[in-house]
């Protein structure tokens, strides 16, 4: 009998230890890096950073609490009446004009504004001398105290063009206020844009028009669109120079060149007054929930026009 070669058997491996499976490292729900070092000046930059933030957060709370709580009981369904009267103290003829003179002043102010950077950043040459005229321009106006704009407002607008006290000399007023802002804002935006989406443009054959309505203001508009929510609120909290343009009559306009009141003119001159300290602590509650309304509404649209483009 031969023997038979025995063949080769695999060789059986030995399993590797059971392991627990790696823990997945806790997400920080704040977003917030700790130091690793410990330097004392990294260290305390970072905790005068975040005391700042703190600090910054409470006291916006605190002031939109206070001005909530102290307005909000006040608030009854007379004070929307159309008409103003000594024994209703309504802030509805006040609610409309602020509306008004916001929408006029936005028409006067974003096209001049938008078109303007456009060609500052677009079309002119860029470190020209014009160009850094426009500029300087631009910050002095900002500079600007609003008490003075009332006052070349009342002369121009309501002397010497002989519009009086009205809704038209109230918003070319305000609309030369927000102007500078709206400008920088949108130069700003503009500027921002990546030059390869233009030269993209250019090299596809798209003209320079074009290429700013289709390619450069799309991606822009997100941060025209926060200018044009700080000038808004710039209007509405506006008081000195909307009394000597609009007037501080308690009624609703009724034409442009008729005068009236705004909220912010309202709440000054009932707590001015200091008989309906209930109706001005409402009027400043309203006032805050429109500004708040229109920040989030104008930031949907920001967002929707972002998503679009």
């Amino acid at each position: 009998m031969t023997d038979r070669p025995i063949p080769n058997l695999p060789q059986l491996q030995a399993s590797p230890p059971l392991t627990s499976p790696p823990k997945t490292p806790r997400k920080n729900p704040w977003n917030i890096s700790w130091p690793r070092h410990k330097k004392p000046f990294d260290l305390a930059l970072f905790v005068l950073t975040w005391l700042s933030i703190g600090i910054t957060v409470a006291v916006l709370l605190f002031v939109v609490g206070y001005v909530l709580i102290n307005g909000v009981p006040y608030i009854r369904p007379s004070l929307f009446a159309r008409e103003f009267t000594t024994q209703n103290q309504s802030l509805f003829p006040a609610l409309m004009g602020t509306l008004m003179i916001v929408g006029l002043a936005l028409i006067l102010a974003v096209p001049l504004g938008v078109f303007s950077a456009i060609y500052l950043v677009e079309y002119a040459k860029r470190g020209s001398r014009f160009v850094k005229i426009v500029r300087l321009t631009t910050e002095t106006l900002a500079g600007i105290p609003s008490i003075v704009y009332g006052l070349f407002g009342f002369i121009f607008f309501g002397v010497f063009i002989g519009w009086g006290l009205s809704l038209m000399s109230g918003a070319f007023t305000v609309s030369i206020m927000i102007l500078p802002l709206i400008m920088r804002t949108t130069e700003e935006s503009l500027k921002s844009v990546p030059d390869t989406y233009r030269e993209g443009s250019f090299g596809l054959g798209a003209g320079r028009l074009r290429t700013v309505v289709r390619i450069v203001l799309p991606s822009a508009t997100p941060g025209i669109l926060a200018g044009v929510i700080l000038a808004v609120g710039r209007i509405i909290g506006e008081t000195a120079a909307i009394i000597f343009t609009l007037g501080n009559v308690a009624r609703m306009p009724n034409h442009l060149f008729d005068t009236g009141r705004t909220l912010s003119a309202h709440m000054y001159a009932l707590a001015n007054e200091g008989t309906h300290p209930g109706e001005a602590h409402a009027t400043a509650a309203v006032l805050l929930i429109v500004v708040i309304a229109i920040n989030a509404l104008s930031s949907r649209i920001a967002r929707l026009c972002y998503r679009s483009s």
